[in-house]
This record gives C-alpha cells, structure tokens and sequence, in this order.
C-alpha cells in the first residue's frame, strides 16, 4: 500500500508509524499508573518497559512538553525534560518512533526547538516525530512573560520558523521571537525536516492545519464523531492541495482482567477488556485513523500486566510498520 508524504518516506519514526489504511499503536510517558500529578518514573523500571514496548511491536513512545506543575491541571507527564528524557530513550532503544506530544511552540524560542529537535532527530536515527501545541496550562505563559491570548500567532510564526531553520543555511528571520540573520542553525535534519503533527487546533483553522502540519494530532472522540472529523480532515488536505496526511488521536486506557468485559467511560477513554479496545481500534482504522497513543494514567492494574496483553493480544491486530529500507537509510547511532 502506498505511503504518506514521500518526503518522509525513508524517516524510520514516521515511516514506522504511519501508513494509509493502517492503524498503529503509541504508549504515553510515564509508562505507569499512578494517583495524583506526579507518578514515581523510576528511570530504571520506565527504560526497561520502553525496551519491552519496542520488542513488543509499539510504533511509538511518546512524551508530554510540562515546563512547570500547575496544581489545577494536575498532570506533570513524564516530569523529565521531554528532549532529555527521550535522548535518553534513544540510548536503548533502536526503532521505535520518539513523539512529542506535544511540544508547546509558543513558549519557546524557534532556535533552540529547532536545534533540540535536529539534534535528537539524528541521535536517534531519523526517529523523531514532533506533535506541537499553543499550550493550554495557564500558569505557563505569565512565567515565561507571554500573553497566552498571542499563542495562535506565536504557534504560527515558530512552525513556518522551524521550517525555514531546518531547510536554510543562513534565513532572515524577523518576529516576535527576534531578529536572525547573517547567522544559521546547526545541526540539520538529514533529509530537509523533521514531521510536525498539530495538536488539536492550536488556535488555527482546519484549512491551515491541513496545508502547514505534516499530520493531525486529535483528542479522542466518539466513534461517529471521531469519523466525521477525519472525513473533514481528508477534504482539508485535498483542498489545500497536499499528499495525504495522518490522522492521529490519544486515549486513556484502564485495560481490565476480564478480556470481555463492556466499556465505561473513564476521563478522555475507556475502562474496557480487551475485545471491545480490539473492535473500538478497528473502527478508528476504518473511520480513518492511522495511529493511536495510549494512556496508562487510570490503570488499576500493574502497567507490565497491561503491556504483556496488549503485546499478546491487541498489538498483533495492528502492528507497527517496520520500514526496512528507512531503517537501512538511517545512521547506526543507537546505543542499544
């Protein structure tokens, strides 16, 4: 079956991920259950399961971009710097895609996403998948000294920047951000940039999303409506005139014991057995979605309990695509 855009075709993150007419699946940082904001992340328990998800056959390991805890919004993700932490991944782990989701653009300088995200990118072996978001955490933007009511103008400046820094040795750059010239951004990535998904709407129009991402990055929705969405986005695409793109969503899981067990709503997911998760992801392939990345938060059972049915039992229905020839393409730079 034919891939998505060409110009990502020999990336092993994105070729891994995503193909038209599949579906794959990704697992959130902190690869744990916990109560409260912040989870336990022992660093040697959560490499251990990143190694196993890969053996496993996740497409994707994906971080969350949390400067700062706000104890309204009570969630502090994986709490380590996501481009530390997933460099860190990189060291043992080989193939599996490494995805933010999502990196908040507007907090921070282009020049240095630009230069994180290159220098994790080919650390890793092309593994970089880069889901981007305007933020949505109140107390972030008065410390970094921003108007959070500016997001949807800054997202849009440090997208079309990131692009150029990637691409250009040495670009004009006049925004918000500053002023660059006569000076360039190193390192690059090996094939001219890096795959960018918006998150949600980030403050943009469909239409924008559809010619300026590289993919969609959605919050999980009912069926019927999550179908609808994906319909809008693939007239999007088309109408802008682009190769097709992925649809990608999250969704929380507490995966129990019983595998037939009926599904109940739990915060953004499922509480379920695994013969309804099998049928619920196989309608979000037949409605159209190409990759879904797992929340393990509300679990009640131990995660490597989960992991090891999800392994044995789901993961087979939707494997991850092994992209031989980008695996062949990219350098050797993994440590595992």
């Amino acid at each position: 079956m034919s891939r998505f855009d060409s110009r990502f075709a020999s990336r092993l993150g994105y070729a891994r991920m995503f193909r038209p007419g599949a579906l794959t699946l990704g697992v959130f940082f902190p690869l744990e259950s916990y109560d409260g904001p912040v989870a336990r992340m022992d660093v040697a328990e959560q490499t251990d399961r990143a190694v196993r998800a890969e053996r496993a056959g996740f497409a994707a390991l994906w971080v969350r971009d949390i400067p700062l805890l706000d104890p309204a919004f009570g969630d502090a993700g994986q709490m380590y710097d996501p481009w530390v932490w997933l460099t860190h991944i990189a060291t043992h782990t080989s193939r599996i895609a490494l995805a933010t989701g999502s990196t908040v653009l507007p907090l921070r300088n282009p020049i240095d996403t630009a230069k994180s995200a290159a220098s994790l990118d080919l650390l890793s072996g092309r593994r970089l998948v880069l889901g981007a978001a305007t933020g949505d955490r109140g107390v972030e933007f008065p410390a970094y000294g921003l108007d959070r009511d500016d997001s949807g103008g800054l997202f849009r400046t440090a997208v079309s920047t990131l692009r150029r820094l990637w691409t250009e040795d040495f670009p004009t750059v006049d925004s918000r951000y500053g002023a660059f010239r006569d000076a360039g951004v190193l390192p690059k990535p090996s094939d001219g940039g890096i795959p960018v998904l918006v998150t949600g709407h980030s403050r943009q129009s469909v239409p924008w999303i559809a010619e300026h991402a590289d993919g969609w990055l959605m919050y999980p929705r009912p069926l019927i409506q999550q179908r609808r969405t994906t319909a809008l986005w693939q007239k999007a695409v088309h109408d802008a005139g682009e190769p097709r793109k992925p649809f990608s969503q999250s969704l929380y899981l507490d995966l129990v014991e019983r595998p037939d067990a009926r599904p109940s709503a739990i915060h953004l997911g499922y509480r379920t057995g695994r013969r309804y998760l099998r049928s619920h992801l196989e309608g979000l392939r037949d409605a159209g979605v190409h990759h879904v990345v797992l929340n393990l938060k509300y679990g009640r059972r131990p995660v490597d309990e989960v992991l090891q049915e999800l392994a044995e039992h789901v993961l087979p229905h939707f494997p991850a695509h092994e992209a031989h020839e980008a695996h062949e393409a990219a350098p050797a730079v993994s440590a595992a």
